[in-house]
């Protein structure tokens, strides 16, 4: 049976792939933007323009739709109030099933602010009183090439050191089993999502830096605080989780 649902953050990295699997699987797409659709925008899907910061085009995003992919984000606070008004002005539309993408170790590296806001989020989702299903994925590999391209114009490239290992995914397959929850009944808390490999970042920088031609040293930092001790320590991994199946080279490769 064909669902309605709306992504907010359907032009960013995550919810653009989400956007099209869904299609693929011949569901109707509203996408959330603060923006009109860009010009030459062929996208079979329904532009929505709304604002999560203000609440500006919300009700009307949310009429008549089965459920929400919830992916925007401005990181930190920011995320908290948003997500906390699309889920009242959800609540106030109907009752749709609310998708959350959060983070893998949100619950163990309490003293990143990132980490604390994504935890608040998946509260306010839990406890807003709509269906809800929550899905927690790695860092994604876009994440770490988008990094390293930011500072091609320094002499070194920067990057968190201290043995920091990360475990990143492909960006499609954590939208792919996005758009699968979306369509289905609401699970609550869902088993996380990881990439197929742990590595160091000094070492995915240096993959990343050399695909992308930047032949110059990669320095890794070492940053004070708790937050980057339980980072070191490995709250942002999933070992038992490694479902990915796209590895960071052939990511780069493709």
């Amino acid at each position: 049976m064909q669902s309605v649902i709306l992504v907010t953050g359907g032009t960013g990295t995550l919810g653009r792939e989400v956007v099209r699997r869904l299609l693929e699987d011949e569901h109707e797409v509203r996408v959330l933007s603060r923006h009109g659709r860009p010009e030459g925008d062929r996208l079979p899907v329904e532009w929505s323009e709304g604002d999560l910061k203000t609440g500006a085009g919300l009700d009307a995003a949310l009429t008549g739709v089965d459920a929400v992919v919830h992916c925007a984000t401005v990181g930190g606070r920011g995320d908290v109030a948003m997500t906390r008004r699309l889920t009242r002005a959800a609540l106030r539309i109907g009752r749709p099933h609310v998708v959350y993408v959060s983070v893998v170790g949100v619950d163990r590296a309490r003293s990143v602010s990132f980490c604390r806001a994504k935890a608040e989020c998946e509260r306010i989702v839990e406890e807003c009183g709509l269906p809800w299903t929550v899905l927690r994925a790695t860092q994604f590999h876009s994440l770490i090439t988008r990094a390293v391209r930011a500072q091609r114009w320094l002499p070194v490239v920067l990057t968190l050191g201290g043995g920091v290992r990360l475990q990143p995914m492909a960006e499609q397959e954590a939208a792919s089993r996005l758009a699968g929850l979306a369509v289905g009944r609401p699970q609550g808390r869902v088993p996380d999502v990881a990439g197929p490999e742990i590595r160091t970042a000094r070492d995915l920088a240096r993959t990343a830096a050399r695909a992308q031609g930047l032949h110059r040293p990669v320095v890794a930092v070492r940053l004070p605080g708790k937050g980057f001790r339980e980072v070191r320590d490995g709250a942002l991994l999933a070992p038992g989780r490694a479902v990915g199946l796209v590895g960071f080279e052939e990511y780069m490769a493709a």
